[in-house]
């Protein structure tokens, strides 16, 4: 789902690369120390960065921060997760807290909301929030009712700007927040290093920073004078929970420390990849055979190496992990085609199509190849399906390699918007980047969003999630999915290569197509159960989720035979 056309409005109307490129990063006011915590294995982590003066108070996770504008953060989690609807914000001119939301007269959405810090937005009384549904979601969320140094999740009414919080209690509570239920609002954040108060600093966090910024005024150690705290706190890209807070507002702190902030969080972990990307490989040149190992390969999923004969003469060398399938055409001839996570698909491009050797120049062409797909695909059962072609993008069949991962993982989401999208190797053309320029230019110093500007300068920087299409849950099929799951499992754990969701996935309404298992995100896409054939989808998509690692996930035969005998069991006898 396309993140930009609200925001883009708001923010920044002219939102081009080309400012992105040309724009220092403007500070008004310098801070001499920035103050870095993250929760990792249970425990808070903590670093200060210096930029001269005085050394800085030492802290930990004990340390007293403001709530600040963070509470909206955690509004949208709870209305988000829970289905409380949120509608637009229309501004009417009377609260001068409409300054973060919209002129008078205009609206603002969700996503906006929370990006722009719109706090009438997100009023729990607005939102006719019931305090006794928000204590039973966080819960749920903690294992436990919120209490001692939680008690200021209790109520909503306590989420107030000047409340004081534990530093190690907030980032506990980030902490209990799933991927799948912080997925919308980790896509609406990252338009803060885009176009809002971190416009520009996408330079050097990519995709990697998912944060909700805020500023305050706190007490000196004295207890008599205010001075500003301005931070942020959310997410990084693997889900680990982040803060940071230095003095000055959130704008200027983010613009100030953003090249060594960037420089100094923990790495970030390999997430497991999302979307879904289906690539029809080598359509101008017809296979005459697929070999393996052990002779001729057979049709289905592919494990191992193989060699790929073409009618004209030509080999090929393979390696599959069973996102290859082996197909036979309408005309008779062996087929070949991919099924990808769309960092891995990105990857592919860049190990056919160039390298990762030069990292600037390898930045750009990924968020190309990824806005290229966005433009040219075919949107196929939840998949976005395309070619491997010449005349298209060119993917290559073998597993990326780390380095090229990396920088789809990077990058993960970010696109140019606004154009069209084309590359090609060393021949320039208009809105063209061209890789021999890009890395001539990359080793001279300029970074992607610079290479970016000057092959797309009419482009925005922008976001598209992976796969973001918004759950309409389907509460019966989920709870007939639970129950059917508790008599199932004698047979489930029996199929090798079965592995059970860490959580129950969640049952969507499915717009129109035919139905889908979203693996990345947990999520079955389809229609009410209202027949026995729904039954037999709804046990065939879970089957996709339970096997994902595993090559017989991919084969739809040995799925719909096993989802057929899982709604036909005879109950009792389990």
């Amino acid at each position: 789902m396309m993140r930009k056309s609200a925001l883009s409005r708001v923010l920044r109307p002219a939102a081009v690369l080309a400012l992105l490129a040309v724009q220092p990063l403007a500070v008004s006011s310098r801070a001499a120390s920035l103050d870095v915590a993250w929760w990792r294995d249970g425990k808070t982590e903590v670093l200060q960065l210096r930029q001269g003066g005085p050394a800085p108070q030492p802290f930990d996770g004990s340390r007293q921060v403001p709530l600040a504008s963070l509470w909206k953060l955690f509004v949208y989690i709870y209305a988000d997760d829970s289905h409380v609807p949120m509608p637009d914000y229309r501004c009417g001119g009377r609260d001068p807290e409409e300054v973060y939301c919209c002129e008078v007269g205009q609206s603002v959405g969700r996503d906006a909301a929370l990006a722009q810090s719109c706090g009438p937005f997100f009023s729990p009384r607005r939102l006719m929030i019931a305090p006794a549904s928000w204590r039973d979601y966080w819960t749920r969320r903690l294992g436990a009712a919120p209490s001692g140094e939680l008690a200021w999740l209790a109520d909503p009414a306590q989420l107030t700007p000047e409340r004081l919080v534990r530093l190690d209690s907030l980032l506990r509570a980030l902490s209990s927040i799933p991927a799948a239920s912080r997925a919308d609002a980790e896509a609406a954040l990252l338009r803060v290093v885009l176009d809002g108060r971190g416009a520009g600093t996408a330079r050097w966090f990519g995709s990697q920073l998912r944060v909700k910024t805020y500023s305050w005024h706190q007490p000196t150690q004295a207890g008599k004078e205010r001075e500003r705290l301005g931070g942020a706190a959310g997410w990084l890209a693997d889900g680990t929970p982040v803060w940071f807070g230095g003095a000055g507002g959130s704008s200027n702190v983010l613009q100030q420390w953003a090249p060594r902030l960037a420089a100094n969080l923990p790495p970030v972990q390999a997430a497991e990849d999302s979307g879904c990307v289906v690539v029809d490989y080598f359509k101008r040149y017809p296979i005459s055979s697929v070999r393996g190992a052990d002779g001729p390969a057979a049709a289905g999923p592919l494990n191992g190496r193989f060699q790929v004969r073409f009618e004209n003469g030509k080999n090929l060398a393979l390696r599959s992990a069973g996102e290859m399938m082996l197909q036979t055409g309408g005309d008779g001839r062996p087929q070949l085609r991919g099924r990808f996570g769309v960092n891995e698909y990105v990857a592919r491009v860049i190990d056919r199509e160039a390298s990762a050797d030069e990292p600037e120049a390898a930045k750009a062409l990924a968020i190309a190849a990824r806005s290229y797909l966005r433009q040219n695909a075919q949107s196929v059962a939840g998949c976005q399906q395309i070619a491997d072609s010449s005349a298209t993008q060119r993917v290559s069949p073998s597993p990326a390699t780390p380095a090229a991962l990396a920088i789809a993982r990077w990058t993960d989401q970010l696109i140019v918007d606004g154009v069209p999208v084309r590359y090609h190797r060393d021949q320039a053309s208009d809105g063209t980047l061209v890789w021999t320029d890009a890395v001539r230019q990359a080793k001279q110093g300029k970074l992607y969003d610079e290479l970016l500007a000057a092959a797309y300068p009419g482009g925005a920087l922008s976001t598209a999630g992976n796969a973001g299409v918004r759950c309409k849950r389907l509460g019966q099929n989920e709870e007939w999915l639970a129950r059917a799951l508790s008599r199932w499992q004698r047979v489930l754990l029996g199929e090798a290569g079965y592995e059970a969701p860490a959580q129950p996935p969640l049952v969507c309404a499915l717009a129109s197509g035919a139905p889908y298992s979203e693996q990345s995100r947990n999520r079955i896409f389809m229609r009410p159960l209202t027949t026995r054939e729904d039954r037999i989808t709804l046990a065939h998509e879970y089957l996709h989720l339970g096997l994902r690692r595993h090559p017989r996930g991919q084969d739809e035969d040995y799925v719909e035979r096993l989802a057929r005998r899982l709604v036909d069991l005879n109950l009792e006898t389990l």
